[in-house]
Formats: C-alpha cells, sequence, structure tokens
C-alpha cells in the first residue's frame, strides 16, 4: 500500500499512439510496460522451411520406364542373335547348295572328255555340236570352270605332270603341253590339269 492506503499503480498500455495509463502493480510501484516480446509463430512462418529432396524415384512412371528400357535390350539381344542364326543357315545353304554342284559336275566330266577328243577330231558337226555347245554353257552357268594351257607355269597345286623336258629357252617350269583340262567350281578343285612339264636344266648327271 503507498502512502494514504492507495494500493500502487501500474502503467496499461492502451494501444498505439495513446500515452500510458498507470495501473496499480503487485509491488505498489508505478511500472511502465517493457520491450515486446516475440511474436508467436505462425502458419506462414512454418511455410518457409526448405522441403526436403525428393529420393529416388519410385513411383509408377518410373516404374514403367524401368521395365521398358529392360523389354528394349531383349528385343535387342534376340534380334542379335536371329541375325546371326540367319546368317549362319544361308551360309550353310550355300555350302550345300555348292557340294552338291559338285558331285553333280564330277560326275559330268568323263562326258566333257568325250566331247574334247570329238572336237579336236573333227567330229562334232551339225546338231551334236550344237548340243555339246549347250551342255558346256549349262555347267559353265553353274561354276564350272577348266583350266590348263600350253605357256603358263607348272603349279603343283593344280597340275599333275606326266612328262618332263628339259630346255635353255625356259627359265622356270612350264606347263608344255596340256594332255587333259583340269576343273574346278569356285574353290573347290574337281580334278588337276595333267600336263608335259619343261624344265630350265637337264636332269642330273648331264652335262
Amino acid at each position: 500500500m503507498s502512502r494514504g492506503g492507495r494500493p500502487p499503480l501500474a502503467v496499461r498500455d492502451e494501444g498505439r499512439g495513446s500515452p500510458p495509463v498507470l495501473q496499480p502493480g503487485p509491488t505498489g510501484r508505478r511500472e511502465l510496460p517493457g520491450p515486446p516480446g516475440p511474436e508467436p509463430r505462425t502458419a506462414a512462418s512454418d511455410d518457409t522451411r526448405p522441403e526436403p529432396e525428393p529420393g529416388p524415384d519410385r513411383s509408377g512412371a518410373g516404374r514403367l520406364r524401368e521395365e521398358l528400357a529392360e523389354r528394349t535390350a531383349d528385343l535387342q539381344r534376340v534380334k542379335a542373335e536371329y541375325d546371326n542364326y540367319r546368317k549362319r543357315v544361308q551360309r550353310d545353304r550355300l555350302a550345300v547348295r555348292e557340294i552338291a554342284v559338285v558331285n553333280v559336275l564330277g560326275g559330268l566330266l568323263p562326258v566333257l572328255d568325250a566331247i574334247g577328243r570329238a572336237r579336236e577330231h573333227g567330229e562334232l558337226t551339225g546338231g551334236s555340236g550344237s548340243v555339246a555347245e549347250a551342255l558346256e554353257a549349262h555347267l559353265a552357268s553353274l561354276g564350272l570352270r577348266s583350266f590348263g594351257e600350253a605357256g603358263e607355269p607348272f603349279d603343283p597345286a593344280c597340275h599333275e605332270a606326266l612328262l618332263h623336258a628339259y630346255s635353255a629357252e625356259v627359265d622356270r617350269a612350264t606347263c608344255a603341253q596340256v594332255l587333259r583340262p583340269g576343273y574346278r567350281v569356285g574353290e573347290h578343285l574337281l580334278r588337276p590339269a595333267q600336263v608335259s612339264v619343261t624344265e630350265p636344266s637337264g636332269p642330273p648327271g648331264t652335262g
């Protein structure tokens, strides 16, 4: 209590722009308002907190993308395997065809030898000559090739030497005469050409 029995006064702020009002305080002294305290937090201030970073995409779209990538890789692998299989089948088919042609043409070589001898003796005239030429053209279309000519170098891989002679006019072994032509189909040698060979030096022991 203050002097005269009156209670102490405290100051009450009636609002901005008005003088403070003294109110009785608990200690009996006149009290002025202190500094304003912290403002209460609102929902708007809570919204300023940083949002967490997004984690791995586990949504439906992400799973679909992963499945699509896996299916695409599977399709590419299957396509590559199919292409290899198709090429292998094609190679095998060509090899089988070539072997069949070789077997058939190999059986016709004696016929071609007979045609060649008849031609040398002038016996292919009229219709027989036309038939022989048609047969030779058809066999050539199947890949049959004859080889062996006089004057070409002797090659033991495709020539069979039946006769030997020696001459100073040659500087290497040379096919002097073709006794029977050779035949091949592609890389397949059906038979070597039988030839007589002329070599550049005399036989051993001669002088």
